[in-house]
């Protein structure tokens, strides 16, 4: 079973454009992106561009790195606290050399908060970034490419009622992730959901503000959620200086969602 996931891991990050969004669903929508609170951009898309390859983009005044499956996005302004205690508790990127990249992060004076074997049997590690962004490592020795996303973490009481609304709102595929059963596939990312004895801090201001997913007709699809009683913060919106088309809605835990159309541009 573990080379039959790390074959098919392989095929995913095998296309020309390694650092692209995966294909959309058929109903358009692929993962997007994490978008981070951080107090300097600059020190950011740095640890971002070294430690993992990522490749730094911007349009007008929005700063990115890009990854194959996602981008990371900042927002300069100092976060009202860590992901930790948030429903948004951390994300996880595959790296083909764990030991490598752990050294570097090391050396570099930045924090690893433990290391273990993961659900799926490999070698894993918490690391946490400036302005306390948590983050999951898992090795992968076949992955082409430094280093990828791969997964989304939800802490929640009510995770098993959130898993099924990430389900029906994005098509999303229930499936395992190693022995975590909890798990949601979307294109270019796995959404991992746990409970949590206590509750949660909604995600907006915290270091990891928000998530985003990439649909083809935004307009369109914006209409459809509304007409099932979504309520959006902020509505469907063509925003010319980054070449997004944008719109704000919160999900039922209180993780903040952006849904973009123009990513997969970047």
């Amino acid at each position: 079973m573990r080379l039959l996931l790390t074959g098919a891991v392989a095929l995913l990050f095998a296309s020309p454009a390694q650092a692209q969004l995966a294909p959309p669903n058929a109903d358009g929508v692929t993962f997007a992106h994490v978008h981070l609170n951080v107090t300097d951009i600059d020190a950011h898309t740095k640890i971002w561009v070294e430690q993992f390859g990522g490749v730094a983009v911007q349009k007008g005044f929005l700063r990115t790195v890009k990854f194959p499956n996602m981008l990371v996005v900042f927002n300069e302004t100092p976060p009202s606290g860590g992901s930790q205690g948030s429903v948004m508790d951390h994300f996880g990127f595959k790296v083909r050399n764990i030991a490598e990249v752990l050294a570097s992060w090391r050396a570099a004076g930045l924090e690893v908060q433990s290391e273990f074997t993961g659900a799926e049997g490999y070698a894993n590690a918490y690391v946490v970034a400036p302005d306390g962004v948590r983050f999951e490592l898992q090795e992968d020795p076949q992955l082409p490419m430094k280093a990828a996303g791969y997964h989304i973490h939800f802490n929640t009481p009510d995770y098993l009622e959130l898993m099924a609304w990430y389900v029906d709102i994005f098509s999303g595929v229930q499936a395992s992730r190693g022995n975590i059963e909890t798990t949601v596939n979307v294109p270019g990312q796995n959404l991992s959901f746990a409970t949590s004895r206590t509750p949660r801090e909604p995600t907006q201001g915290r270091a990891i503000d928000h998530i985003g997913f990439e649909v083809d007709d935004l307009e369109a699809f914006v209409q459809k959620l509304e007409a099932r009683g979504i309520e959006f913060d902020l509505g469907y919106t063509d925003v010319a200086p980054i070449e997004l088309k944008i719109a704000f809605f919160t999900d039922p835990s209180g993780v903040y969602i952006e849904l973009t159309e123009g990513f997969d541009e970047y």
